[in-house]
């Protein structure tokens, strides 16, 4: 008897409980799939600019004015897009160097002038010889004054070959190791320099060690 109660009361509440509305209803969708569409679509209108009904790309008002403005400066009309457009005529209004261009090298050099330029260079190279390295007067150190008197280079030209294993690093750590540029100006030419650098004072080949310049005594010689 308890159990038939029990069933009745609860046939009785589901009976009165309401019913549980339609989520899409209301919504202007007739289905989720539809409304799914139309949301995908909506994304990529706001990437491309492009309406999500029509499919027609619209510019911003402003940039609309701002292409207009340029387009009455300009006195031209805008060119339509078409496939069927000539490529537009690229004009290089500063050029290109006669090096670079291939019709005008052709026009001005041929095979047999290279040569001819080539054995007019080896004409003009001059090999330097190595001079003995003064020595200082009462010592055995190398004098470097008559060693800048010497030398006719600017500073950073390459005279002599280097090892393309000398690193600027070991070049600096070496370089700390003297109180100043004038020793180690000395210790290079010391230890077989400027045609030899066992410690990489003069990676660059100049023959001047460490950042050693010879400029004020040149300058002392001709005052």
């Amino acid at each position: 008897m308890r159990l038939l109660m029990c069933s009745v009361g609860l046939i009785a509440l589901a009976a009165c409980a309401p019913s549980v509305p339609d989520s899409a209803a209301g919504v202007g969708f007739g289905d989720y799939d539809e409304y799914l569409e139309r949301q995908e679509a909506r994304d990529n209108a706001l990437e491309t600019g492009a309406d999500p009904v029509t499919g027609n790309y619209s510019l911003d008002p402003e940039d609309q004015a701002q292409i207009a403005a340029r387009d009455a400066n300009s006195g031209e009309q805008p060119l339509e897009a078409d496939p069927n457009n000539p490529a537009p005529e690229v004009v290089n209004a500063v050029g290109i160097s006669g090096e670079n261009d291939f019709d005008a090298v052709s026009a001005e050099r041929s095979i047999e002038s290279d040569a001819a330029r080539i054995a007019q260079n080896r004409e003009q190279y001059k090999v330097i010889e190595p001079k003995a390295l003064p020595v200082r007067p009462g010592t055995d150190q190398p004098n470097i004054v008559e060693y800048a008197l010497q030398t006719t280079n600017p500073v950073g030209a390459s005279l002599y070959r280097r090892s393309t294993f000398a690193s600027e690093a070991r070049h600096q750590r070496n370089c700390a190791v003297y109180r100043n540029a004038d020793d180690a100006q000395e210790a290079f030419l010391s230890l077989g320099g400027p045609e030899k650098d066992r410690k990489t004072l003069d990676p660059d080949g100049d023959g001047f060690a460490c950042d050693w310049d010879p400029t004020l005594f040149r300058l002392a010689r001709k005052n």
